[in-house]
């Protein structure tokens, strides 16, 4: 019996900047992706074609930001999906390879990030769990600094993308993948966590503010309501687009009525 022929709708490297542009995405912007491709629908060209209709509608003069995280690099005992026998635990740690921004894959983000991440031309941040990729004339300003025992606060790149104006687009991804969001956590009341990886020296246990997207998708549907977000569609995808300032700045207002942290 055949395969299927594919639904569709099939998308391309131009139709997708045509959407991009209609939506709202300006050439000259710094724009902070997160994506699904198979939100899309069918790209010819797969996740390069995004990454290159991206890079059009921003044009020479625009910069594109992706999250480059890397979650395996991460304690063990912490895992879910999938989770690891805890006997294997120790082994684990002492053997996890250490981070390398050149080579070290991203991981649970996307396609997209990591094509953008692997790009010629990209940088990548030196957060070995955490990071961000860029490509465009201000990819060093953004992606350099980020400090080792800062995931996503005040010395990230999520940081300096909300000083400079950068703008979010939620490519077919929900709000639960907002990492602006984390951003507004360092800035209420919160807790602290062992964000254990491996370092040069063996395993490190570094102290960190405790992060989670837990009722992410909840502060999104409330902020969506509130403040002004551009909708559309970019191929099949539900597409947002909004000023990273603004959703930092309604989470930290909802986040310590809606989630006090927990003791």
């Amino acid at each position: 019996m055949p395969a299927p022929l594919p639904t569709g709708p099939l998308v391309t490297r131009a139709s997708l900047a045509c959407d991009l542009r209609a939506l709202g995405v300006e050439a000259g912007e710094i724009l902070l992706v997160h994506s699904s491709l198979s939100s899309l629908g069918w790209v010819n060209g797969g996740q390069a074609a995004v990454v290159q209709a991206l890079l059009d509608a921003l044009g020479d003069d625009g910069t594109l930001v992706v999250p480059a995280h890397s979650g395996d690099l991460t304690d063990p005992a912490l895992w879910s999906d999938p989770p690891v026998p805890a006997d294997w635990w120790e082994t684990v740690r002492a053997t996890m390879p250490g981070y390398d921004p050149r080579t070290t894959p991203s991981r649970s983000v996307g396609v997209i990030p990591e094509a953008v991440r692997s790009w010629p031309g990209a940088l990548r941040s030196a957060h070995p769990q955490t990071s961000f990729a860029a490509l465009g004339p201000r990819a060093a300003e953004i992606v350099e600094g980020h400090a080792p025992d800062c995931r996503l606060g005040e010395r990230s790149p999520l940081a300096r993308l909300e000083e400079r104006g950068a703008r979010v687009l939620m490519l077919g991804a929900g709000y639960g993948a907002c990492t602006g969001f984390h951003l507004a956590e360092y800035r209420v009341p919160h807790r602290t966590e062992d964000a254990g990886r491996p370092g040069p020296a063996g395993w490190e246990h570094v102290g960190e503010v405790a992060i989670s997207a837990d009722r992410f998708d909840e502060l999104g549907t409330a902020f969506e309501r509130d403040v002004p977000v551009v909708t559309g569609r970019v191929g099949a995808a539900q597409t947002r687009l909004f000023p990273l300032a603004d959703a930092v700045a309604y989470a930290q207002k909802w986040l310590p009525a809606h989630r006090p942290p927990r003791p």
